[in-house]
This record gives C-alpha cells, sequence and structure tokens, in this order.
C-alpha cells in the first residue's frame, strides 16, 4: 500500500499574518488581497466593492460574459462544470485563499463554468473592465493571481483523478477538509443533495459515506449542516489526494521565502 502523504494538520499554517482594512473600513481576510504591496493598494482596493454574498448566489455562469471578480473573503464559493441535461459535478472551490474570475487574467471574457455561493459571507467584487485595468497597472497583484492560478490547477488536476480512482467516503472526507480550510469553521452548511452534486454522485451513496464518517465519530450531520468533530482523524479517513495538494503547496510556499 502507497503511504498517504502528511498533510497540513490546519488551514492556519497558510494563513497570512498580516492584517489590513479596506478604504472603509472593512477588515480584508483575502490572501490574494493581504499580498499586494503597498504601492499598488490604493489602485486596487479603490476599484474593489465590500459586499455579503448569500448561500448559492451565482457569481458567474459558464458561457456568459464575466462582469465582476470576486475575492472572497470569509464565503465559500464552488466553481462547477455544468452538463447539458442540467446536471452539475465541483471542480473547484475558493475561499479565503482564492479568486473568483480566473479567465480575465488570461485575457478572455467569459467564464467556462458556473460560480456559486456554497457558504455565505463576504467578499470583495471588481468590475472586469477595472480588474484589467489593476492587472497592467501592478505587476505584484497580477504575480499573486497567477500563482493562486497555478495553484487552482494543480488542484483541479488531483481532484479529477480522485473522482476516477477513490470511492466516495475517501472523497468526501476529502472535500470537507477543503471545504472547512477555505471557510476555516468546523460547521459546513451543507445538505446531502447538494454534496452528491458536489462530489457528481448519487445522494445515496453520499448518505452511506456520510452516515459511515458519523458513526466513526469524524462528523455530525444536523439539518442541513455538516459539523467536522475530529479532523485527525478526518484526515486519516479520506484518500492520499488531500495530502497531495497540502504537500505542493507547503512546498511552493517554501519556494517564495
Amino acid at each position: 500500500m502507497v503511504k498517504k502523504p502528511s498533510p497540513i494538520r490546519s488551514s492556519a499554517a497558510l494563513a497570512p499574518t498580516n492584517s489590513r482594512n479596506d478604504g472603509d473600513g472593512n477588515s480584508v481576510h483575502n490572501k490574494i488581497l493581504l499580498g499586494i504591496p503597498n504601492k499598488e493598494c490604493d489602485f486596487v482596493f479603490s476599484r474593489l466593492v465590500f459586499l455579503n454574498l448569500r448561500l448559492h448566489d451565482v457569481l458567474q455562469e459558464a458561457g456568459q460574459s464575466i462582469q465582476y471578480c470576486y475575492f472572497p473573503n470569509t464565503a465559500m464559493v464552488s466553481i462547477l462544470n455544468v452538463m447539458d441535461d442540467g446536471k452539475s459535478v465541483e471542480v473547484g472551490l475558493a475561499g479565503w485563499e482564492g479568486f473568483v474570475g480566473l479567465p480575465v487574467i488570461a485575457g478572455f471574457r467569459t467564464s467556462a463554468s458556473r460560480a456559486v455561493t456554497q457558504a455565505n459571507g463576504t467578499a470583495f467584487r471588481i468590475n472586469a473592465d477595472d480588474m484589467r485595468k489593476a492587472l497592467r497597472a501592478c505587476p505584484q497583484f497580477l504575480l499573486g493571481l497567477l500563482r493562486y492560478s497555478q495553484a487552482a490547477t494543480m488542484e483541479v488536476t488531483q481532484i479529477a483523478a480522485c473522482n476516477r480512482l477513490h470511492d466516495v467516503e475517501e472523497r468526501l472526507a476529502r472535500w470537507l477538509l477543503m471545504s472547512q480550510d477555505r471557510i476555516r469553521s468546523d460547521h459546513l452548511p451543507l445538505t446531502q443533495e447538494f454534496l452528491s452534486q458536489m462530489l457528481g454522485t448519487r445522494r445515496s451513496s453520499v448518505s452511506v459515506a456520510a452516515s459511515s464518517l458519523e458513526r466513526a465519530g469524524l462528523i455530525h450531520q444536523n439539518r442541513g449542516h455538516v459539523s467536522i468533530i475530529n479532523r485527525a482523524e478526518l484526515e486519516n479517513a479520506c484518500c492520499e489526494c488531500y495530502g497531495v495538494i497540502q504537500q505542493q503547496l507547503q512546498r511552493w510556499g517554501k519556494e517564495l521565502v
């Protein structure tokens, strides 16, 4: 048996230690925005709008023009591939560490995927035209987005392999860990129906997998919420994919020191 890579035990290990407020006094938690050097802050922050995102808000739609880009602050956003029959499967997640609107930084104007809020919270929004101006004027801001784009691509390729090779219970454990990392809370607003859409499998399969994790004392389900009770054992219950992703992020982080 191949030994699982040892994952980073807490998303706090990847959290920025600095803090910042926008021009209106709103606290900034987004890692990319926190990484902008002071000389570029005014240009970027003067174009940001702070807003509250509700659960299941659609931020971008597949095949449609991108009007706004988003920097999740305390919210979490799912990136979904949508089939002709309306079925969808999650291919990416964005929380405090990320950004929604990656096609814009490559010069594209339309979205290939649907982006929908999966955990309500705050975010910073920027008009796509203003985003393009900021990318031209702020090279370090652009570099931070390019680095995030590489991390997101690495995660997508690992998740694709995970969805093909691993069973539902392992995938569910991996997905819960990734979600917790992005909203940094033990309580996740998730129904089994929504989980089945995210994992691209039948609701009955998700129900069996979630019940198994609950009987083992790793999670607790209650009225559309999943609470993580024992994170360390949940990491042991998932496949190696979570550890692979975390170790690569850690390696890249050390390369930038």
